[in-house]
């Protein structure tokens, strides 16, 4: 992501075509109609000054009814079309706002759908641009047409009380056109001052946001009252708040004396206008109507400049802020996509690690240094060691959700990066251990693993069972159509509607979302059952051996029982592989897989065995130092 020094890279020119191409695509009548109706509205204020002038004019040489009713049938018209074309103009551009909403929002989740990594995610930046860019990008193109069809509205009214001013006083001209240039100068800077604030505080209103939400989070609602919490994360929540509204009000206040100033500037030179069309009239140059239309284009002059110039600030400011969201939506991938990506085949020979390093950025350490190692297919490979070894993270790479810094993975001997990340991912079938839970119905929870089948009852159904879940799911109130949740519900009426399962519920789930992929080359589970319960985790590992025989698995597991007939076990340590062999063969080498798995089993013995154990040692030489 660039810095905010350029507010969106965009250069002005194409920042506007891009807001103006948005929102004829998304409602072509809803701006037509705009333009027109602010035209016309542009142009009643001038019609209104002139047949004024007209009916003064008559009513001051006498005279009658006859020859001054059309101008006060037209009078009427105009004053009532100056009523109703603000009505059509704000329904045309709410029509207009709806219908962008859509399309932006569309365009921006999808550019940001389309990075098929996970760097960009880790990115702080990329997340405050996003952040501006759902703000801008619902705003920002309706704010810029409404802006533009503002000024010409104003340059409308401006020609016709120019042209009033060049007949009656043309030297007012110069002296109005002079008093605009330090306005439009100011409002430009303070539209340059205001996109650099918004950019300036974006960090402090995400994390805003963030506490705010955890004060509300079902999640968080636990661990919030039990550590009492809650005061310390509204504290945080306010200092973010407090320092973005100090910064708000610090521009806030540099805007009331600017525009201050400007008023003091436009009065002045109403003032000096006023003076000279009370001399002109005292001394009979200037008709009743003449003064009339003169005091009505000074004003009109100065509030269509002040508007010309208001809207111009404002298309500035929207500008700047919209090139956040092009930013976004022009951002290339985070992994290198290849523009003609080779087929991904049903696997036939496996996959191969070939000297894989990685590391998050150039400011961390090595997390996998010279990785070696081949998951042939119908095998199953097991991945094991302390936490921060790079399990997860060699899994992430498999996956390609990450490329490695140096070395390469191959599936069947082509480099996962020649390949579509998609299609090589609708390869794969995983669990990881920090699942999603979604605010969604248990059969769409399941059925997310495939999308195609998400309605596929029968094979939902299916990989409930596998995953031992199928009992819960059917005994909840409305069965797989029961809403997961109790944030949204899918009928007020019905208090069973939201249920909130267990955290071990979750993760059955979350595995019967992976067993959607059955059929699939690759089968990963990252911690399959961490959550479970040791009757449950048995019952789980012998389902998911009956379905792994004869497929390819990559399992990890810090419980190390539940990998022992994988037919090969790594142990990574410091980022490189330590060991490597079937249980028996790592039992028999002594080394670290075997320390720790002896480790565990004496976790599961009785404790007295242990501690009677002890005292047989102790109690001799504590007998002999009594006799």
């Amino acid at each position: 992501m660039t810095s905010p020094a350029g507010y969106g890279g965009a250069a002005p020119r194409r920042r506007f075509r891009a807001a103006a191409a948005s929102a004829w695509r998304a409602h072509p009548a809803a701006v037509l109609a705009s333009g027109i109706t602010v035209l016309l509205m542009g142009l009643v204020p001038v019609v209104t000054a002139w047949l004024t002038k007209l009916v003064l004019d008559g009513l001051a040489a006498g005279a009658g009814l006859a020859e001054l009713l059309p101008y006060g049938v037209a009078l009427g018209a105009a004053g009532l079309a100056g009523a109703a074309l603000p009505a059509v103009a704000e329904y045309a551009q709410e029509q207009l706002r709806r219908a962008l909403q859509v399309l932006i929002q569309d365009r921006l989740f999808q550019a940001v759908n389309a990075h098929p990594g996970l760097s960009r995610f880790e990115n702080p930046a990329f997340h405050d641009r996003v952040r501006l860019a759902q703000e801008a990008g619902q705003n920002a193109p309706q704010r810029i047409v409404r802006s533009s069809l503002g000024i010409a509205q104003g340059a409308v009214t401006l020609a016709g009380f120019t042209a009033a001013l060049a007949v009656l006083a043309p030297g007012m001209i110069v002296v109005v056109a002079l008093s605009a240039i330090p306005s439009v100068r100011a409002q430009l800077d303070l539209s340059r001052r205001r996109a650099g604030m918004m950019w300036g505080v974006s960090s402090r209103s995400r994390r805003q946001i963030f506490f705010a939400g955890l004060l509300t989070s079902p999640d968080a609602a636990k661990e919030i009252r039990l550590f009492g919490l809650g005061d310390f994360l509204r504290a945080r929540m306010l200092g973010e708040l407090r320092a973005v509204n100090a910064a708000e009000q610090g521009l806030a206040r540099r805007t009331l004396r600017t525009q201050g100033s400007l008023s003091l500037l436009g009065a002045a030179v109403a003032a000096l206008g006023l003076l000279w069309a009370i001399s002109g009239a005292a001394s009979g140059t200037l008709s009743v109507g003449d003064v009339a239309v003169f005091v009505a284009a000074v004003a009109g002059v100065q509030s269509a400049l002040a508007s010309i110039v208001g809207q111009s600030a404002d298309a500035h400011n929207a500008l700047l802020m919209f090139g956040h969201y092009l930013e976004v939506v022009a951002d290339a991938p985070d992994l290198p996509v290849p523009r003609h990506p080779r087929p991904v085949p049903a696997l036939r020979e496996g996959i191969e690690v070939r000297d894989v390093w990685f590391r998050y950025d150039d400011a961390h350490p090595w997390v996998l240094r010279g990785i070696d190692l081949f998951i042939p297919r119908g095998g199953s490979l097991a991945l094991v060691g302390l936490n921060g070894v790079g399990k997860s993270t060699l899994v992430k790479l498999i996956c390609r959700l990450y490329d490695p810094v140096r070395g390469s993975i191959h599936w069947d001997g082509v480099d996962l990066r020649e390949l579509d990340p998609a299609e090589l991912r609708g390869r794969i079938g995983a669990v990881f251990q920090d699942y999603m839970s979604y605010d969604l119905t248990a059969a769409e929870n399941i059925g997310l693993g495939d999308v195609a089948a998400l309605d596929d009852r029968d094979r939902v159904e299916a990989a409930a069972r596998l995953a031992g879940v199928h009992e819960t799911v059917a005994g909840l109130p409305r069965g797989y159509d029961t809403l997961l949740s109790r944030i949204f519900f899918g009928d007020r009426d019905d208090p069973e509607a939201g249920v909130v399962l267990s955290g071990g519920q979750w993760q059955r789930l979350a595995l019967a979302r992976a067993l959607m992929r059955k059929g699939r080359d690759l089968l990963v589970l990252d911690e399959p059952s961490s959550g479970l319960d040791a009757q449950a985790e048995h019952a789980i590992h012998q389902s998911l051996r009956r379905h792994r025989a004869g497929r390819t698995s990559l399992l990890i597991s810090h419980r190390l029982g539940a990998v022992r007939e994988a037919d090969v076990i790594v142990v990574l340590a410091g980022g490189r592989i330590a060991e490597r062999g079937s249980h028996a063969e790592l039992m028999a080498l002594g080394g670290e897989y075997a320390g720790l798995f002896t480790l565990q089993a004496q976790g599961y013995e009785p404790a007295d065995s242990a501690e009677g154990a002890s005292r047989r040692t102790t109690t001799p030489s504590t007998r002999s130092k009594g006799t």
